[in-house]
C-alpha cells in the first residue's frame, strides 16, 4: 500500500508485507461493518423521524406538502438515514481508524480515543454550525430571493428535506478536513509545508468542492461553504506542523527542493 512508510523498526512486519488485495478485503470488511451499523442506527431513528422532520422544519416556518403518496415515506427515510448515520459515526470512525492505524507506529495505535473523540466531534461541531449559522442564512436568502421576484414558496416535504440533509451533512465533513490533514500529515503521505506551497492549488479544489457538495447551484451557498472551507484548510496546516511526522533532515531539504 502506497500510504506504508517504513519506521525505524517499531511496526509489526506483518502488516508492512501486507499485499494489496489483503488491504482491499480489509477495506470491504471495515465498509460492511459500517454499513451494518448505518442501517441498524437507520431502525432506532426511523420510529422518530416525524419529530425530526417537525425540528429540521422551524428555519423554514412554513407548511410541508407531499405530491405523491411514496414522498412523505421516502422523506421520513431520508432522515433515518442521516440519524442513523450520526448514531453509527463513531463505529464509522473507529473501522477507518482500523484500517489506518497499520501505517502508523504501535505507539501511535494508542490514540484510537482520542482519534474517536476528535473525529466525532468534529463531524457534530460542523452539523451544528450549519444549524446554527449556515443553514438558516441560506434558506433565508434563497427564500427572499424568490419572494423578491414576485414568487410564492410552496414546498414539499422531499425537496426541502433533500436540501437540508445534503447541507448538514456536506458541513458534518468538511469540519473533518483539519483531522483529515492531520492524519495524513501524521502517516507521512504530505506534509506542512506541502499544504502551504499549494494553498492556492487548494483553493481551486476547495471551490470545485464547495460546488460540488452544495446542494444548489448559485455562487451564494457556494461561497457560504467555501470560506469555511479554506479556513478549515489552514486549521488543518497547524494540525499538520503541529502533529506530522518529523522527517530526517537531508529527506527534508529534498523535499523542500
Amino acid at each position: 500500500m502506497a500510504l506504508m512508510i517504513e519506521g525505524p523498526g517499531d511496526r509489526d512486519d506483518h502488516d508492512a508485507s501486507m499485499p494489496l488485495t489483503a488491504h482491499l478485503k480489509e477495506l470491504r470488511y471495515r465498509l460492511i461493518i459500517s454499513v451494518v451499523a448505518v442501517l441498524a442506527g437507520m431502525m432506532v431513528v426511523f420510529p422518530s423521524a416525524p419529530a425530526v422532520i417537525t425540528w429540521l422544519q422551524r428555519p423554514l416556518q412554513q407548511r410541508l406538502y407531499f405530491f405523491s403518496p411514496t414522498e412523505a415515506f421516502w422523506a421520513n427515510l431520508q432522515v433515518a438515514m442521516f440519524g442513523g448515520f450520526l448514531l453509527a459515526l463513531p463505529i464509522v470512525s473507529f473501522q477507518l481508524w482500523r484500517f489506518v492505524a497499520p501505517a502508523l507506529y504501535r505507539t501511535e495505535r494508542r490514540y484510537t480515543l482520542v482519534f474517536l473523540g476528535v473525529s466525532t466531534g468534529s463531524f457534530l461541531a460542523g452539523v451544528v454550525f450549519c444549524h446554527l449559522v449556515a443553514f438558516p442564512f441560506a434558506l433565508r436568502f434563497l427564500i427572499e430571493f424568490g419572494l423578491s421576484g414576485g414568487l410564492t414558496p410552496l414546498l414539499s416535504v422531499g425537496v426541502y428535506l433533500g436540501f437540508a440533509v445534503k447541507f448538514y451533512l456536506a458541513f458534518g465533513l468538511i469540519f473533518e478536513l483539519p483531522l483529515l490533514l492531520t492524519l495524513l500529515a501524521r502517516i507521512g503521505v504530505i506534509t506542512a509545508s506541502m499544504l502551504a506551497r499549494h494553498r492556492r492549488h487548494a483553493l481551486l479544489i476547495n471551490a470545485i468542492a464547495a460546488a460540488v457538495l452544495t446542494p444548489t447551484t448559485d455562487v451564494f451557498n457556494m461561497m457560504v461553504m467555501l470560506v469555511p472551507l479554506t479556513l478549515l484548510y489552514e486549521v488543518g496546516i497547524w494540525g499538520a506542523r503541529l502533529f506530522g511526522r518529523r522527517a530526517p533532515a537531508a529527506q527534508e531539504m529534498h523535499a523542500e527542493g
